[in-house]
């Protein structure tokens, strides 16, 4: 048996649940690079997933801290879902991906790690990016660095909501 090492995926699993909410405290860091936070609008912030599925995995959310779709004004979801059209176009322009997995996780049995905090991930998905390594080795190979992600990226969100 071969072993796949993958060390960064320890400190995921012994943090455990973190105080306060990335979503309401990552857009308000100092160093938006540290926080994976790509931009923000009026009512959103896009940033990148840190534990992702795939390369430019990114997370969609109102900036105000509600868990309902229910709970978002109409000024909200209207940002939102521009927010979220543009990421999709912004990552279908930089990465050339073969299609998008656009989805929402609400409550835990749902699947949602962050259940009070509603949020939308946009998942660019390529030919051959499910393979093998999910169904035998119980991993995923995510081919690029988040930060090389990151700094690919920012400069294409830079004033696109402005």
């Amino acid at each position: 048996m071969k072993s796949l090492w993958a060390p960064w995926r320890m400190t995921y699993i012994e943090q455990g649940k973190t105080a306060g909410c990335i979503f309401c405290d990552q857009p308000r860091a100092v160093d938006a690079r540290a926080g994976l936070v790509l931009t923000q609008s009026a009512h959103a912030v896009v940033m990148l997933n840190k534990y992702p599925y795939n390369s430019g995995h990114l997370l969609v959310a109102p900036k105000r801290h509600v868990d309902q779709l229910s709970s978002l004004s109409p000024q909200e979801h209207q940002d939102l879902c521009e927010t979220l059209r543009m990421s999709v176009d912004v990552l279908r322009d930089e990465l050339r991906p073969g299609g998008f997995n656009l989805g929402m996780n609400l409550g835990r049995c749902a699947g949602a790690g962050v259940e009070d905090h509603l949020h939308w991930h946009v998942v660019p998905r390529w030919e051959g990016d499910t393979n093998f390594m999910p169904l035998v080795g119980e991993v995923r190979v995510i081919p690029q660095h988040l930060l090389d992600s990151y700094d690919r990226l920012s400069p294409l969100f830079k004033n696109v909501l402005a």
